[in-house]
């Protein structure tokens, strides 16, 4: 059985937890990270160097990096789930490479300091907001009449950003109405992989270690 280490309150392990629950694929999860204090064992740097989290084991096969594993599952066990082509999945892996080269040093500047008093935050607070405000208008942008972020299809594009532009639309910072882009965040969050990944509904694939 599939091996997820990660908390669940992970934006990232979310990601994985989605994939695997709307493809339904059996799997454990165990917690691993921040508050357990067990990503910086031997015996967890010897899986992901890094110490972060998640890390899935899939036999004798290990992979770290959130976007990885969501490419590694779906080649093996959804290809309908990105391109049928090396073009199409340009077009799918695009929007997760823009996550972390665009949205990630903002996102989690804002993450940081978001819910402090103005005065404990960090001095460039309301640059790293205004940049990833600027980023969320480009989805918004590209969202606007279309269903999903590619392909006019559901795809590990649509995995990888719900859960990490749900908690940019929650940030309390100030932002336009971005309609198409909380039009496609509220399908998002209709489906039912989505509630289990976020915690908001239990699994009936795994149990937590």
């Amino acid at each position: 059985m599939l091996r997820l280490l990660g908390r669940q309150t992970s934006g990232n392990v979310q990601k994985v937890i989605f994939l695997l629950e709307e493809i339904g694929l059996a799997y454990v999860r165990e917690d691993y990270g921040r508050q357990f204090g067990n990503t910086t064992t031997e015996a967890y740097r010897k899986l992901n160097p890094n110490s972060k989290v998640p890390t899935l084991i899939d036999g004798e096969v290990v992979i770290w990096e959130s976007n990885t594993i969501l490419r590694y599952l779906a080649a093996l066990h959804a290809p309908e789930l990105t391109g049928a082509t090396a073009a199409e999945r340009t077009y799918v892996e695009r929007w997760m490479d823009w996550l972390l080269a665009s949205v990630n040093t903002p996102y989690v500047a804002v993450f940081k300091d978001a819910k402090k008093p103005a005065e404990e935050r960090s001095a460039d607070f309301a640059a790293q907001s205004a940049d990833l405000v600027a980023q969320m208008k480009i989805l918004d942008g590209h969202l606007s009449g279309r269903g999903f972020l590619a392909l006019e299809r559901f795809t590990i594009a649509d995995v990888a950003l719900g859960p990490i532009v749900k908690r940019c639309l929650d940030f309390p910072i100030d932002r336009p109405e971005l309609p198409a882009l909380n039009r496609w965040q509220g399908s998002i969050d209709s489906r039912p992989a989505f509630a289990v990944a976020t915690g908001a509904r239990p699994s009936s694939l795994t149990s937590a270690a």
